[in-house]
């Protein structure tokens, strides 16, 4: 039936059913933050001990202003930057592995702190509104923090020495659900993630980056290329940073 826990099973029923990742989340302000970062982590634990598997993500919105809804403009469990900034640390400690997702609800101040904090995946140039990519931003379901574009969020992140990655690879070669887990928890996906955040990255600035992003982000591969641990791995990540730099595309580990 669809009872009041039907929402709660839904993760459970996605994996039965064959999905080997999913995401899980709590819209911040309509209870306890501390009850909600308890409720998330218990489910973390439960999918972990069911499935072998834990949250590919961990999005964290909080409650912003939207168009008909007057519960958005007082919520009725605030949360303020302070406990915000406490609820992205105590869930990066507690699950290491996931990512974590922090949108353009928050401000371009909030997101870049928080990425020292334990965020590690952002959203940029969103639109909330039907039709918003293509028309004025009219009807938007809730109000945005950070109106900046991708370019200037990118150049933003390469600025404060950070590496975009646009990477996709584990996907595509089915390291995925259980898989994916057996690299992730032991930190063995860095071998993957950094060379494939430069490929990919690289591939943005020659594609589409403006000159000023361009000269930042380079400066962040060359600084990053010394932090691939594996030599050889490192120089595999060289050899198709030029290929890239020659016109080929879609070159992943």
């Amino acid at each position: 039936g669809y009872g009041p826990g039907h929402g709660g099973g839904a993760m459970d029923r996605a994996m039965e059913a064959g999905i080997d990742d999913v995401g899980v989340g709590v819209l911040f302000g309509l209870a306890d933050y501390r009850f909600e970062i308890m409720a998330l982590l218990q489910h973390v634990h439960h999918l972990e001990e069911k499935f072998g598997v834990g949250p590919h993500t961990i999005s964290m919105p909080r409650i912003e202003p939207a168009e008909g809804s007057d519960l958005s403009l007082h919520p009725p469990h605030a949360v303020d930057d302070n406990d915000f900034r406490k609820i992205i640390a105590i869930l990066r400690v507690s699950v290491p592995y996931t990512g974590m997702i922090l949108s353009t609800r928050e401000t371009g101040k909030m997101r870049r702190e928080a990425f020292s904090l334990g965020i590690s995946q952002v959203s940029a140039g969103s639109r909330t509104n039907p039709g918003g990519y293509s028309e004025d931003d009219s009807g938007a379901q809730f109000s945005l923090g950070d109106h900046r574009n991708l370019d200037e969020v990118i150049a933003d992140i390469a600025g404060h020495g950070y590496v975009p990655s646009f990477c996709t690879g584990c996907y595509r070669l089915g390291r995925t659900g259980a898989d994916f887990m057996d690299l992730a928890k032991p930190g063995l996906i860095q071998l993957y993630c950094l060379p494939n955040a430069l490929t990919t990255f690289k591939e943005y600035l020659e594609d589409y980056a403006t000159p000023k992003t361009r000269t930042a982000g380079e400066a962040v591969i060359a600084a990053q290329l010394a932090n691939i641990p594996s030599d050889e791995v490192r120089k595999k990540t060289i050899h198709n940073l030029e290929e890239i730099e020659s016109g080929k595309r879609d070159l992943y580990l």
